[in-house]
């Protein structure tokens, strides 16, 4: 597995940002917010995405997981052109997932990242971020910028398959 350095642009996505664990119930429902919305906007739209961090000192593996704030991304292949037409697909929704007010749209632009595809359970992306935080090291990199998954298969999946990307900078 070696990293490697990318740069990506603006991406206009649905969002919704909170707290807790992964697989959680507020992660769960703020998942099935932004798909519902996505359906009633009748958008295409690329695999989930998540942004990670927490408010703490310690390295974000030693804080406890319901202490773990994320903002979870849905990437539109369109962006909505109508005025009101997020507040429309929000209100056509919201019976079935009253989650749904929560979700916005958010524009992400990352600039140049570091990215390596873990391949395997979430209980082991320690060991690919760390060959990331060599990676930068060799590099003269720094991160510049939250913590990004993007999940190229189900949460569920046994075996599964997430791309890890880490805004950088040089270091100075």
């Amino acid at each position: 597995m070696t990293p490697t350095i990318a740069t990506h642009g603006p991406v206009t996505c649905l969002s919704v940002t909170g707290m807790g664990e992964p697989g959680g119930s507020e992660h769960t429902a703020a998942i099935g917010a932004l798909y519902t919305v996505a359906a009633a906007l009748g958008a295409s739209t690329g695999p989930l995405e998540g942004q990670w961090w927490v408010e703490d000192e310690r390295h974000g593996l030693q804080v406890p997981r319901e202490q773990w704030r994320w903002h979870l991304l849905l990437p539109l292949t369109e962006t909505p052109q109508q005025e009101g037409a997020l507040e429309r697909a929000r209100e056509r929704s919201r019976a079935a997932n009253p989650a749904v007010d929560r979700v916005r749209l958010a524009t992400v632009t990352e600039g140049q990242c570091v990215e390596l595809l873990h391949e395997g359970p979430f209980s082991e992306e320690h060991l690919s971020l760390k060959i990331m935080e060599d990676f930068m090291t060799e590099h003269g990199l720094i991160a510049n910028g939250l913590h990004h998954e993007i999940y190229l298969s189900a949460l569920d999946d046994p075996a599964p398959r997430t791309l890890l990307r880490q805004p950088v900078r040089p270091a100075e």
